[in-house]
This record gives C-alpha cells, structure tokens and sequence, in this order.
C-alpha cells in the first residue's frame, strides 16, 4: 500500500490527470480498474482493504495484486517517460547530435559532423554536462585526422581541462555520500563521532577545490555539506556569507541550467539557515523563490517540497507574531498523505509547539495522542535530536495540565535513555534545563525568587543569543516566562527580538 501511494502522490495534480489520460489510452478493455484504483489511491485515505472491497466486493485478492502490479508497472513507465521528455531534453538532445556525427564520421562526411559536434559542445558546456562533453571531444579527437585544419593541441587542452572538471564533480560527489552517511548515522542511529574532524579529513582526501567551475548539482552538493556542519555545530551564522555567496554564483554561472530540483533544494538551505539567524523576513522571501521553483514545469516538484515548505514558512510566521497564520497553514497540512514522515512529524511537533505557547494545553494534549510509536520508531524516522525535543515538550506539557504523575515517569525515563548520549555529545545544557524543570516542578513556589533566578543564571554556559539555536531559546522561554510570569508566547517573541537586536 505504502509504496503505490507514495509514488501516486509525486504527481502534481496535473501529472495526475495525464496519468489518468494515458491509462485510458493503453487501457484495451472497458472493464479495467486501473483509474478506479489510481483514483482511490489519490482521492480517498483508505486502507488496502477497504480498496480492495470497494473495487471488487469478493474474496479472492488474486485480481486486486495482479491490478496493484499493472497499475505499479505503468506509473514507472509514466514517470520514466515524463522524465526523458522533461528533465532530460538537453541531454538527449546531445546524445543524438553525438550519435549522428558519429554517423557521418563513418561516412567520412567530417564538414557536416565536426558542425553538429560544435553545437554538441556548446549545449554541454552550458549545462556543464561534463560527461557527454568527454564523450564530445573523445569524438572530435578520434577523427581529428579526417580535419587537417582543426587545432589538436587545443582540442587535447580542452579535453585536459574538462576531465579535470569532470573529476573534481565526482570526488565531491563521494564527498557528499561519505557525509551523508556520516551525519545519518549521527541523526538516526545516535553513533557519536567528531563531525568537524571528519567533513575537513574527507575534503582534504578528496583535494576538493572549490575555486573550480562546478556544475549545479555540485554546487548543490556542497551548500549541502556546509548546512550539515552548521547543522551538527548550529553555528549557522559562519555559513550564512558563505551561502548566499555561493548561489549568487549559481544563479550567475548557471542561468541557462534547468536543473529545477537542485535550485529547489538549495533555496530551502538557504531559507532555513536564515531562520536559524533569526531572519525570519529574508527567510520567507527565500520561500516564495522556493514556492515559484516548485510551480515551474508543470508544477512538477510541488508535490514533493510542500510539507518542507509550509512547516519553515508557518515556523517564520510563528517568530515575527503571526501565530495564527502559522497555525492556521500547519493545520491544513497536518494530514497530508506523503512520504516525507520526517517533514509530517515535524509539523505535528511545530503545532505543539505553537498551542503550548499560546496556552492553549487541549490542542496541544490532542496533538501529542498522535505520538503513538515508540521512541525507537521516531529515532528511526526523525532521528535522536527530534525525540530528545518531543520529550521535553512534553514533560513541560504535563506539568502544565497537572498530571503529575506523568511528569516523574518521563522525567525518569528521559534521565535513562539520553542522558549519556547528551554527555557524549557535548549538549549537558539539555539536562541542566531538566533538572530546573523538575526543580520547578517539585518547588513551584520558588521560581520567581532570586535565588532561583541566580541559580539559572549561573547553571549555564551562555553563548551569543544570534548564534543561540532558536528551538533551545524556545524551551528556555518557558522557563523565564514562569520566573517573570508572563505569557509563553510574549515571553519567546521578547527573547527573539532581543537577540535579534545584538551587535
């Protein structure tokens, strides 16, 4: 069930309805229930039997598979051909250039060849399709001897040059597995390493220059690698220059390459990293590049960037004082069928967030009962940091409603599953912050006096409030709106606002 309705909501509901177009004229017979279930599929939040009673009311599955595994066949054929007419024109384009020179080579037509070889070249270098560009010059080279007016040693040097380019691509592109792998194991299965240590030994093995001309993809691949440090440091502020700079030349090098999914991606780091500095204004206005990206192309990447889309803008809108709004968004996303659990659990736990800070404790009770998996389960699906902040939150959450009870069994259980992963990782503040809350809890009369105060003050390692990550200043605020006896939410905004306002 998972997997046909995954692939069915890639679509864009355009892609959608030209599926449905293209079934109807492969379908030979007018019994078939292809579309039906394509239709369930998007349409309907059915499980896979109720699907399969809907569609054929018996008791024999045989046929339901067998259609389950047409219908899968001719998504895969409907998305490969969407792909080749689409996302890969240019390179097809210059496979067949390629190909028919190659064709008149043989037939020593070499005028008419090395003609159609040159327009090769120049759509490659365009689209910095290192590759088909080795493929070009391989050519050009192979039957140099049937051009006697042609440069050789300028061909070889060209040949020199893009093999060089060609080389640096692909160790980025073992760079970027090797650190991906290395921060999935971190995130996911809780191994602790030395991040720092790993992403400049794995740059200086590779010889990465990144003064060379790289492709988008490559580029991609590198603001990648640099928002996965800021990532395990959160010392996102050292990135932003580096970031923006760097898809400044993108755009600049790059304004002919299509490449939508890579731009896509790229304008998200840079969005979230300008929410993590607490630039909420320049965030969103990087969303709405984002949002205009995924309508391109038929709105072909819509689909998939949605949820990464909503929860980073709804998050903006939480910290510039459009709550509401940003609850309001959450809301009607919460429930979208897709893929992307991560983004879906991240929404859930926003709009936690969200209730709890404007004291709303109902909504957000209502919105942690769909946490029904144990943390094993979301370590796997949103990794160790996610289930360390769902926990917190919800020890706070209990302590608001009053269910005290519930209050020292999470408190124990928290103290036993992280408190030497948080000490091995570097992040005792975490556990400090616990045992403040529990000192609350047990003593709630003495939070607003100076003593207490005092002992908040002296129990952590203060760090920039720019550089502050902005999810820890949100816990903290709970804290100080007890010892000021604020509102939560005022309470965050103030905190927000004033790092905001540092030199």
């Amino acid at each position: 069930m998972t997997d046909l309705n995954a692939i069915a909501h890639t679509l864009s509901n355009e892609d959608q309805q030209r599926f449905i177009n293209y079934l109807e004229r492969k379908n030979k017979r007018s019994d078939t229930k292809n579309i039906e279930l394509f239709k369930l599929l998007i349409e309907d939040d059915l499980s896979s039997k109720e699907m399969f009673q809907q569609l054929y009311n018996s008791k024999s599955k045989d046929a339901y598979h067998a259609l389950r595994k047409r219908l899968y066949q001719s998504l895969i054929d409907f998305i490969a051909n969407l792909n080749l007419e689409e996302e890969n024109s240019i390179d097809m384009q210059i496979i067949k250039y390629i190909l028919a020179s190659r064709t008149f080579l043989i037939h020593n037509q070499p005028m008419i060849a090395y003609q159609i070889l040159d327009k090769a070249e120049k759509l490659a270098k365009e689209h910095h399709l290192f590759p088909i560009l080795n493929e070009i010059f391989h050519t050009k080279i192979q039957y140099a001897y049937l051009q006697p007016s042609l440069d050789l040693d300028t061909l070889i040097s060209d040949f020199r040059i893009n093999q060089k380019q060609h080389f640096i691509e692909e160790e980025l592109n073992l760079v970027y597995a090797k650190i991906r792998r290395t921060l999935s194991e971190m995130t996911y299965k809780g191994k602790v390493v030395d991040f720092e240590t790993i992403l400049n030994e794995t740059i200086k093995e590779h010889k990465i220059d990144i003064s060379e001309s790289l492709s988008f993809k490559s580029l991609y691949q590198l603001i990648t690698i640099v928002s996965l440090s800021a990532f395990v440091t959160k010392d996102y502020l050292k990135i932003e220059p580096f970031l923006l700079n760097t898809y400044e030349k993108i755009k600049a090098r790059n304004h002919k390459v299509k490449q939508t999914v890579y731009h896509i991606q790229v304008v998200y780091m840079i969005a979230n990293t300008l929410f993590r500095n607490k630039k909420f204004h320049q965030s969103l206005t990087y969303l709405d590049t984002m949002e205009a990206l995924m309508l391109e192309q038929r709105k072909k990447y819509f689909a998939t960037f949605k949820l990464k889309l909503a929860l980073l803008r709804g998050l903006n809108l939480n910290f510039i004082n459009k709550q509401e709004a940003a609850i309001e968004l959450l809301e009607t996303i919460k429930h979208s069928k897709h893929s992307d659990i991560e983004s879906l659990l991240d929404i859930h736990l926003a709009l936690v967030m969200f209730y709890m800070q404007r004291s709303d404790f109902k909504n957000a009770k209502s919105m942690f009962s769909k946490f029904y998996h144990t943390d094993k389960y979301y370590i796997e699906k949103a990794g160790k940091e996610w289930i360390i902040k769902k926990n917190i939150a919800e020890i706070i959450l209990y302590i608001e409603i009053g269910e005290f009870d519930l209050v020292e069994s999470r408190l124990l259980s928290f103290r036993r599953s992280y408190t030497n992963y948080l000490i091995q990782i570097k992040q005792e503040r975490a556990i400090i912050f616990i045992n403040l809350v529990e000192l609350y809890f047990k003593k709630p009369e003495i939070v607003t006096s100076d003593s207490f105060k005092e002992k908040v003050e002296n129990s952590f390692e203060w760090i920039d409030e720019r550089q502050e990550d902005i999810f820890v200043m949100s816990f903290y605020a709970w804290l100080k709106s007890k010892m000021e006896q604020k509102a939560l939410y005022e309470t965050t905004i103030q905190l927000i606002a004033k790092a905001q306002n540092v030199n």
